[in-house]
């Protein structure tokens, strides 16, 4: 008897093409697809090509634990001077959470995404692997704890986007030529600073651009307008390149820094998830990806197993960001992710 397995289809090419290939393969397949936000109406279009593929599709609200879960931390981290990373918090508590659990009360064996990430199994347990595409993925997934990537299905692993779109196409599914969304989904204008005043109700004070001294050198529009490493939109002339380096709510404040400022050599997070557990308590050599676009960097790495890391690069990395997440990768597999909360030059 085979695996029953619900695919999150938010109507886009890579959860079609996830979905046409685990039933080709021989799945009980079903599609999920998620409403997070009223204006969303991509289950109508899910709907279609589950139709097409033949499969049942199901519908599931989760507006209010989204909002809960995603949006309202989102706002949070902003106004505590952090960059927070919504794909990630809605990975471990949506997708991959409250999705998981529907599945898994209504029958299925498991839960598959579009994303591009690899699940290895063996003797020691369950492991996140980079894919081998391109369009590799599991920075984003290094949040999912070992129950969550037991059950988590990932039907795209190594194929790149063009073989995904050629699969799709091939098929005839209404989604073969949609774009990739390049925006946070709850943000399509991508102006943060107009979503969260509409969503909170408040307006950032204005406040001292500081240098590392503490030194007043103008003015900034409200800490929600900046995040570490920034060089565009300070709105100020300062007559050479200037990066910000710190942003602090307590001081309403925000460090600027000369070019060379933005590096930093060591960071702390919290809010660690450990998936490789023989690295807990220890101290090891490991590469760490502190942005989704940034390359691996070496680094020595120390997981108390109290939900903390630091770690020490081998050169000073640019931009090292409060509020984002930091993946940490012996070799090919994630051994570990944190949110950084605080930077050392």
């Amino acid at each position: 008897m085979s695996e029953k397995i619900l695919i999150g289809m938010s109507g886009g090419v890579d959860s079609s093409a996830a979905a046409l290939l685990l039933k080709r393969q021989g799945y009980e397949t079903a599609g999920i697809t998620l409403k997070l936000l009223d204006s969303n109406s991509s289950a109508a279009e899910a709907a279609r090509i589950a139709e097409q593929i033949g499969i049942r599709h199901y519908t599931l609200d989760l507006r209010d634990l989204f909002r809960e879960k995603v949006i309202n931390p989102f706002a949070e981290e902003y106004f505590s001077g952090r960059t927070p990373s919504p794909c990630v918090l809605c990975n471990r508590e949506i997708k991959f959470g409250a999705m998981l659990d529907f599945a898994l009360e209504n029958g299925f064996d498991k839960i598959a995404t579009g994303h591009y990430g690899e699940i290895v199994h063996d003797n020691d347990g369950v492991h996140l692997k980079k894919s081998a595409s391109p369009k590799d993925q599991s920075y984003f997934l290094s949040m999912l704890t070992p129950f969550q990537l037991s059950h988590a299905l990932f039907p795209l692993n190594s194929m790149t986007k063009e073989e995904t779109r050629s699969l799709a196409r091939e098929a005839g599914l209404s989604s073969a030529e949609k774009k990739d969304s390049q925006e946070i989904c709850f943000i399509p204008d991508n102006d943060y600073a107009a979503f969260l005043k509409n969503l909170t109700g408040k307006t950032p004070e204005e406040g001292n651009f500081i240098d590392a001294d503490g030194n007043v050198i103008g003015r900034h529009r409200g800490i929600i307008h900046y995040t570490v490493g920034q060089r565009k939109g300070l709105g100020a002339a300062f007559g050479k390149p200037m990066f910000v380096t710190a942003v602090n709510p307590a001081e309403n404040t925000v460090t600027l820094g000369e070019n060379g400022a933005q590096y930093f050599s060591a960071f702390t997070a919290d809010n660690v998830n450990i998936i490789e557990s023989r690295y807990s308590c220890t101290t090891f050599e490991a590469s760490i990806k502190i942005r989704c676009q940034a390359k691996p960097a070496k680094a020595l790495v120390t997981l108390d197993g109290e939900g903390n890391m630091y770690a020490e690069f081998a050169e000073p990395q640019r931009s090292v960001t409060p509020g984002q997440l930091a993946a940490v990768y012996v070799d090919d597999f994630v051994a570990a992710g944190g949110r950084i909360i605080s930077c050392e030059k």
